[in-house]
Protein backbone atom coordinates (compact mmCIF):
# COMPACT_ATOMS: atom_id res chain seq x y z
CA UNK A 1 0.00 0.00 0.00
CA UNK A 2 1.28 3.17 -0.94
CA UNK A 3 1.76 5.47 2.29
CA UNK A 4 0.30 9.38 2.11
CA UNK A 5 2.95 11.70 2.92
CA UNK A 6 1.36 14.94 4.81
CA UNK A 7 4.25 17.01 4.33
CA UNK A 8 2.81 19.81 7.35
CA UNK A 9 2.83 16.89 9.55
CA UNK A 10 6.18 15.11 8.91
CA UNK A 11 8.11 17.94 8.23
CA UNK A 12 7.01 19.26 11.50
CA UNK A 13 4.78 22.51 11.00
CA UNK A 14 4.19 24.01 14.28
CA UNK A 15 1.34 26.21 15.70
CA UNK A 16 3.67 28.59 14.68
CA UNK A 17 4.53 27.85 11.68
CA UNK A 18 0.82 27.49 10.63
CA UNK A 19 -0.42 30.43 12.14
CA UNK A 20 2.05 32.27 10.22
CA UNK A 21 1.29 30.40 6.93
CA UNK A 22 -2.11 31.53 7.33
CA UNK A 23 -1.22 35.11 8.27
CA UNK A 24 0.47 35.64 5.37
CA UNK A 25 -1.90 34.75 2.52
CA UNK A 26 -3.63 37.44 0.57
CA UNK A 27 -5.65 39.68 2.63
CA UNK A 28 -8.90 39.30 1.18
CA UNK A 29 -11.04 42.33 3.18
CA UNK A 30 -13.50 44.46 1.38
CA UNK A 31 -13.14 47.79 2.05
CA UNK A 32 -12.03 49.00 5.24
CA UNK A 33 -9.46 46.22 5.30
CA UNK A 34 -8.59 47.82 2.28
CA UNK A 35 -8.26 51.16 3.59
CA UNK A 36 -6.50 49.52 7.22
CA UNK A 37 -9.35 51.52 9.06
CA UNK A 38 -8.57 49.54 12.06
CA UNK A 39 -5.22 49.08 13.30
CA UNK A 40 -5.04 45.19 14.81
CA UNK A 41 -3.11 45.40 18.65
CA UNK A 42 -2.80 42.44 20.15
CA UNK A 43 -3.72 41.91 23.65
CA UNK A 44 -2.29 39.00 26.07
CA UNK A 45 -5.74 38.59 28.10
CA UNK A 46 -8.87 37.48 26.51
CA UNK A 47 -10.81 40.19 28.44
CA UNK A 48 -10.43 43.74 28.52
CA UNK A 49 -11.20 46.62 30.58
CA UNK A 50 -12.45 49.68 29.03
CA UNK A 51 -13.09 53.25 30.44
CA UNK A 52 -15.01 56.28 29.41
CA UNK A 53 -14.12 59.23 29.39
CA UNK A 54 -15.44 62.36 27.93
CA UNK A 55 -16.89 60.54 24.89
CA UNK A 56 -13.67 58.88 24.49
CA UNK A 57 -13.10 54.77 25.28
CA UNK A 58 -9.58 53.93 25.85
CA UNK A 59 -8.07 50.28 27.54
CA UNK A 60 -6.54 50.36 30.70
CA UNK A 61 -2.73 49.68 29.93
CA UNK A 62 -0.09 47.91 31.93
CA UNK A 63 2.64 48.87 34.09
CA UNK A 64 5.77 47.58 35.11
CA UNK A 65 5.48 45.74 38.67
CA UNK A 66 5.27 48.04 41.52
CA UNK A 67 5.30 51.26 38.87
CA UNK A 68 2.41 53.79 39.24
CA UNK A 69 -0.94 53.12 38.73
CA UNK A 70 -3.91 54.40 36.45
CA UNK A 71 -6.57 56.42 38.64
CA UNK A 72 -9.91 55.46 37.44
CA UNK A 73 -12.67 57.70 36.41
CA UNK A 74 -15.08 58.45 39.81
CA UNK A 75 -17.71 56.78 37.96
CA UNK A 76 -17.80 53.45 38.44
CA UNK A 77 -20.14 52.56 35.84
CA UNK A 78 -18.03 54.33 33.10
CA UNK A 79 -15.47 51.23 33.37
CA UNK A 80 -16.45 48.03 31.97
CA UNK A 81 -15.18 44.71 30.89
CA UNK A 82 -15.41 42.94 27.47
CA UNK A 83 -14.38 39.32 26.50
CA UNK A 84 -12.88 39.33 23.32
CA UNK A 85 -14.91 36.93 20.90
CA UNK A 86 -13.98 33.86 20.20
CA UNK A 87 -14.45 32.83 16.45
CA UNK A 88 -13.55 29.11 15.26
CA UNK A 89 -13.61 27.86 12.26
CA UNK A 90 -13.01 24.31 11.31
CA UNK A 91 -12.37 22.09 8.37
CA UNK A 92 -10.77 18.62 7.09
CA UNK A 93 -8.77 16.61 4.68
CA UNK A 94 -9.68 13.11 3.72
CA UNK A 95 -8.56 10.27 1.59
CA UNK A 96 -11.31 11.57 -0.83
CA UNK A 97 -10.33 14.79 -1.31
CA UNK A 98 -6.96 13.60 -2.79
CA UNK A 99 -7.24 10.35 -4.15
CA UNK A 100 -7.06 10.52 -8.30
CA UNK A 101 -6.36 14.31 -8.22
CA UNK A 102 -2.91 15.55 -9.32
CA UNK A 103 -0.77 18.44 -7.94
CA UNK A 104 -1.72 21.49 -9.90
CA UNK A 105 0.39 22.24 -12.30
CA UNK A 106 1.60 18.95 -12.69
CA UNK A 107 1.46 15.85 -14.81
CA UNK A 108 1.07 13.22 -12.24
CA UNK A 109 -0.48 12.58 -8.88
CA UNK A 110 2.72 13.37 -6.98
CA UNK A 111 1.83 15.72 -3.83
CA UNK A 112 -1.59 17.47 -3.72
CA UNK A 113 -1.56 17.49 -0.71
CA UNK A 114 0.05 21.20 -0.05
CA UNK A 115 -1.75 22.00 -2.80
CA UNK A 116 -5.21 21.31 -1.47
CA UNK A 117 -4.03 22.71 2.09
CA UNK A 118 -2.92 25.89 0.51
CA UNK A 119 -6.45 26.10 -1.39
CA UNK A 120 -8.13 25.21 2.17
CA UNK A 121 -6.53 27.42 4.63
CA UNK A 122 -7.32 30.52 1.80
CA UNK A 123 -10.63 29.77 1.92
CA UNK A 124 -10.23 29.69 5.95
CA UNK A 125 -8.75 33.19 5.78
CA UNK A 126 -11.16 34.66 3.78
CA UNK A 127 -14.25 33.86 6.18
CA UNK A 128 -12.40 35.26 8.73
CA UNK A 129 -11.62 38.20 6.96
CA UNK A 130 -15.07 38.80 6.46
CA UNK A 131 -16.28 38.07 9.70
CA UNK A 132 -13.76 40.46 10.31
CA UNK A 133 -15.27 43.33 8.07
CA UNK A 134 -18.48 42.74 9.45
CA UNK A 135 -17.88 43.08 13.01
CA UNK A 136 -15.60 46.34 12.28
CA UNK A 137 -18.29 48.27 10.26
CA UNK A 138 -20.81 47.07 12.82
CA UNK A 139 -17.74 48.80 15.79
CA UNK A 140 -17.36 51.73 13.09
CA UNK A 141 -21.40 52.58 14.02
CA UNK A 142 -20.61 51.29 17.91
CA UNK A 143 -21.91 48.23 18.25
CA UNK A 144 -19.98 44.74 18.59
CA UNK A 145 -21.87 42.05 16.24
CA UNK A 146 -21.14 38.35 15.72
CA UNK A 147 -21.23 36.46 12.25
CA UNK A 148 -24.76 35.42 13.45
CA UNK A 149 -25.80 39.09 13.43
CA UNK A 150 -26.31 38.91 17.29
CA UNK A 151 -25.21 41.86 19.49
CA UNK A 152 -22.74 41.41 21.66
CA UNK A 153 -22.10 44.94 22.91
CA UNK A 154 -23.53 48.58 22.14
CA UNK A 155 -20.99 50.94 23.23
CA UNK A 156 -23.52 53.87 23.19
CA UNK A 157 -25.73 51.39 25.59
CA UNK A 158 -22.40 50.46 27.66
CA UNK A 159 -21.53 54.01 27.93
CA UNK A 160 -24.80 56.53 27.85
CA UNK A 161 -23.27 58.44 24.86
CA UNK A 162 -25.73 59.45 22.42
CA UNK A 163 -25.53 58.58 18.16
CA UNK A 164 -24.95 62.21 15.89
CA UNK A 165 -26.99 61.96 12.99
CA UNK A 166 -27.55 64.33 10.51
CA UNK A 167 -30.76 64.24 8.27
CA UNK A 168 -29.83 65.05 4.39
CA UNK A 169 -33.90 64.99 3.71
CA UNK A 170 -32.74 64.66 0.36
CA UNK A 171 -36.41 63.81 -0.80
CA UNK A 172 -36.47 67.82 -0.81
CA UNK A 173 -35.15 70.19 -3.16
CA UNK A 174 -34.08 73.10 -1.19
CA UNK A 175 -32.40 70.82 1.03
CA UNK A 176 -28.95 72.49 1.36
CA UNK A 177 -26.79 69.70 1.18
CA UNK A 178 -23.60 71.81 1.80
CA UNK A 179 -24.49 72.93 4.46
CA UNK A 180 -25.36 69.78 6.20
CA UNK A 181 -21.99 68.39 4.93
CA UNK A 182 -20.33 71.07 6.88
CA UNK A 183 -22.55 70.23 10.09
CA UNK A 184 -20.59 66.64 9.36
CA UNK A 185 -17.55 67.44 9.20
CA UNK A 186 -17.88 70.42 12.30
CA UNK A 187 -19.49 67.26 14.27
CA UNK A 188 -16.68 64.97 13.66
CA UNK A 189 -13.91 67.89 14.08
CA UNK A 190 -15.20 68.33 17.18
CA UNK A 191 -15.57 64.45 18.40
CA UNK A 192 -11.60 64.06 17.57
CA UNK A 193 -11.16 65.51 21.20
CA UNK A 194 -7.39 65.95 20.46
CA UNK A 195 -7.28 63.31 17.27
CA UNK A 196 -5.90 64.42 14.29
CA UNK A 197 -7.41 63.50 10.78
CA UNK A 198 -6.21 64.27 7.32
CA UNK A 199 -9.90 63.29 5.24
CA UNK A 200 -13.40 62.48 6.14
CA UNK A 201 -15.55 59.79 4.00
CA UNK A 202 -18.83 58.94 4.50
CA UNK A 203 -19.44 55.47 2.76
CA UNK A 204 -23.01 55.28 2.06
CA UNK A 205 -25.74 52.78 0.44
CA UNK A 206 -26.83 52.74 -3.42
CA UNK A 207 -30.28 54.57 -1.90
CA UNK A 208 -28.76 57.28 -0.53
CA UNK A 209 -25.75 57.36 -3.25
CA UNK A 210 -28.83 57.83 -6.03
CA UNK A 211 -30.56 60.86 -4.26
CA UNK A 212 -27.25 62.34 -3.44
CA UNK A 213 -25.99 62.50 -7.42
CA UNK A 214 -29.85 63.36 -8.58
CA UNK A 215 -30.45 66.31 -5.71
CA UNK A 216 -30.50 69.94 -7.72
CA UNK A 217 -28.23 71.29 -5.58
CA UNK A 218 -25.87 68.09 -6.67
CA UNK A 219 -26.39 67.01 -9.57
CA UNK A 220 -23.90 69.82 -11.44
CA UNK A 221 -20.88 68.83 -9.57
CA UNK A 222 -21.20 65.03 -9.96
CA UNK A 223 -22.05 66.15 -13.46
CA UNK A 224 -18.60 67.83 -13.89
CA UNK A 225 -16.71 65.69 -11.68
CA UNK A 226 -18.11 62.45 -13.69
CA UNK A 227 -16.65 64.14 -16.62
CA UNK A 228 -13.14 64.22 -15.27
CA UNK A 229 -13.13 61.03 -14.41
CA UNK A 230 -14.06 59.61 -17.81
CA UNK A 231 -17.28 57.47 -16.80
CA UNK A 232 -16.95 55.28 -19.59
CA UNK A 233 -14.07 53.74 -18.32
CA UNK A 234 -14.44 53.77 -14.78
CA UNK A 235 -16.61 53.45 -11.71
CA UNK A 236 -17.95 56.55 -10.66
CA UNK A 237 -20.11 55.49 -7.82
CA UNK A 238 -16.68 54.90 -6.33
CA UNK A 239 -15.48 58.23 -5.03
CA UNK A 240 -17.29 61.49 -5.50
CA UNK A 241 -15.74 64.85 -3.32
CA UNK A 242 -18.09 67.50 -2.22
CA UNK A 243 -18.23 70.13 -0.24
CA UNK A 244 -15.60 68.81 1.42
CA UNK A 245 -16.30 65.45 2.10
CA UNK A 246 -16.08 62.30 0.37
CA UNK A 247 -18.91 59.61 -0.83
CA UNK A 248 -18.53 56.23 -1.82
CA UNK A 249 -21.73 53.72 -2.77
CA UNK A 250 -20.91 50.81 -0.39
CA UNK A 251 -23.01 48.02 -1.43
CA UNK A 252 -21.60 45.22 0.29
CA UNK A 253 -23.77 41.95 1.32
CA UNK A 254 -22.64 39.44 4.20
CA UNK A 255 -24.07 36.09 4.75
CA UNK A 256 -24.88 35.30 8.38
CA UNK A 257 -23.51 31.75 10.07
CA UNK A 258 -27.60 31.50 10.10
CA UNK A 259 -27.66 31.22 5.94
CA UNK A 260 -29.30 34.89 6.06
CA UNK A 261 -27.89 38.17 4.04
CA UNK A 262 -27.30 41.30 5.56
CA UNK A 263 -26.07 44.52 3.67
CA UNK A 264 -23.35 46.29 5.68
CA UNK A 265 -24.92 50.11 5.62
CA UNK A 266 -28.06 49.70 5.66
CA UNK A 267 -30.60 50.78 2.90
CA UNK A 268 -31.25 54.94 2.86
CA UNK A 269 -28.49 55.42 4.77
CA UNK A 270 -24.59 56.44 5.20
CA UNK A 271 -21.87 56.66 8.15
CA UNK A 272 -19.27 59.50 7.69
CA UNK A 273 -15.71 59.10 9.93
CA UNK A 274 -12.67 60.83 9.50
CA UNK A 275 -9.68 59.53 7.90
CA UNK A 276 -5.73 59.54 9.30
CA UNK A 277 -6.54 59.27 12.95
CA UNK A 278 -3.98 57.56 14.80
CA UNK A 279 -5.22 55.60 17.70
CA UNK A 280 -9.40 56.03 17.08
CA UNK A 281 -10.27 52.99 15.36
CA UNK A 282 -8.49 49.57 17.00
CA UNK A 283 -9.52 45.90 16.59
CA UNK A 284 -7.76 43.84 19.77
CA UNK A 285 -6.93 40.26 19.52
CA UNK A 286 -6.23 37.92 22.01
CA UNK A 287 -4.10 34.65 22.28
CA UNK A 288 -5.77 31.54 20.76
CA UNK A 289 -7.54 29.17 23.54
CA UNK A 290 -4.74 26.67 23.92
CA UNK A 291 -1.99 26.33 26.78
CA UNK A 292 0.55 27.14 24.32
CA UNK A 293 -0.70 30.69 23.69
CA UNK A 294 -1.16 31.26 26.81
CA UNK A 295 -0.70 35.10 28.30
CA UNK A 296 1.29 35.68 25.00
CA UNK A 297 0.11 38.56 22.15
CA UNK A 298 -2.73 37.65 20.38
CA UNK A 299 -2.46 37.61 16.42
CA UNK A 300 -5.06 38.21 13.96
CA UNK A 301 -5.61 34.49 13.15
CA UNK A 302 -4.34 31.23 14.25
CA UNK A 303 -4.06 27.54 12.63
CA UNK A 304 -2.96 23.90 13.14
CA UNK A 305 -3.53 20.84 12.28
CA UNK A 306 -4.33 17.48 13.73
CA UNK A 307 -4.31 14.22 12.57
CA UNK A 308 -7.14 12.00 13.22
CA UNK A 309 -5.93 8.42 15.56
CA UNK A 310 -7.28 6.44 13.02
CA UNK A 311 -5.60 8.15 9.94
CA UNK A 312 -8.92 9.03 8.30
CA UNK A 313 -8.73 12.87 7.95
CA UNK A 314 -6.38 15.47 8.78
CA UNK A 315 -8.12 18.14 10.57
CA UNK A 316 -7.60 22.01 10.08
CA UNK A 317 -8.07 24.49 12.86
CA UNK A 318 -8.57 27.89 12.87
CA UNK A 319 -9.64 30.73 15.36
CA UNK A 320 -9.51 34.36 15.80
CA UNK A 321 -10.57 35.96 19.07
CA UNK A 322 -11.04 39.63 18.20
CA UNK A 323 -12.83 43.21 19.62
CA UNK A 324 -12.87 45.87 17.07
CA UNK A 325 -13.52 49.21 18.73
CA UNK A 326 -14.19 52.89 18.02
CA UNK A 327 -12.80 55.01 20.52
CA UNK A 328 -14.33 57.83 20.02
CA UNK A 329 -18.00 56.63 18.54
CA UNK A 330 -19.60 59.66 18.43
CA UNK A 331 -17.30 60.97 15.80
CA UNK A 332 -19.12 58.49 13.01
CA UNK A 333 -22.12 60.91 11.78
CA UNK A 334 -24.93 58.56 10.77
CA UNK A 335 -26.46 60.13 7.29
CA UNK A 336 -29.86 59.23 6.64
CA UNK A 337 -32.83 60.70 4.10
CA UNK A 338 -36.16 60.93 5.99
CA UNK A 339 -37.38 61.88 2.20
Amino acid sequence: MTVIINPFDAGGYSLAEMTQAINILPNLYTRLGQMGLFRFEGVTQRSVLIEQAEGVLNLLPTVPLGGASTVANRDVRSLRSFTVPWIPHDDNITPQDIQGVRGFGSADNSDPLAVLMERKLTRMRAKHAQTREFMEINALRGKVRDGAGTTLYDYFTEFGLTRMTVDFDLGDDASDVQALVRDVLRKIETELKGESMTAALALVSPEFFDKLIKHPKVVDAYKFYAAGVQPLREDVRRRFPFAGLVFEEYSATVTLSGGGTETLVPAGEGIAFPLGTLDTFVTYGAPANLIETVNTIGLPIYARQLARPDGGAIEIRTESSILPVNKRPRLAVQLTSST
